[in-house]
């Protein structure tokens, strides 16, 4: 079983600033896919960014070049900077774990924290 708790959300202002943080318990972080969602009221939950156990990492079209994800394995911690933020970010980001196998595969998600991007 994996643990996942976000932290960093808040009330920011167009074209500031966040760093959300996830800190994952109760297994091996390192083997993990990590990825960062958000849902938006009346919207559907959408992937803003993902790495994979070997570095690989993806990027929604939208908040390419003012998002960056990156990971610390040895802290089994997963961030996302979020730069140039723009209301339409406003959502609920929530932090994932992902697995697959031949026989299983393991989905784990944190409880979500709030992003207000508002003047």
């Amino acid at each position: 079983q994996v643990q996942l708790v976000e932290s960093g959300g808040g009330l920011v202002q167009p074209g500031g600033s966040l760093r959300l943080s996830c800190a994952a318990s109760g297994s091996i972080f390192s083997i993990y896919t990590m990825g960062w969602y958000r849902q938006a009221p009346g919207k559907q939950r959408e992937l803003v960014a993902a790495i994979t156990s070997g570095g690989r990492i993806n990027y929604a079209d939208s908040v390419k070049g003012r998002f960056t994800i990156s990971r610390d394995n040895a802290n089994n911690t997963v961030y996302l900077q979020m730069n140039s933020l723009k209301p339409e970010d406003t959502a609920v980001y929530y932090c994932n774990a992902n697995r697959v196998l031949i026989w299983d595969n393991y989905d784990y998600w944190g409880q979500g924290t709030q992003v207000t991007v508002s003047s």
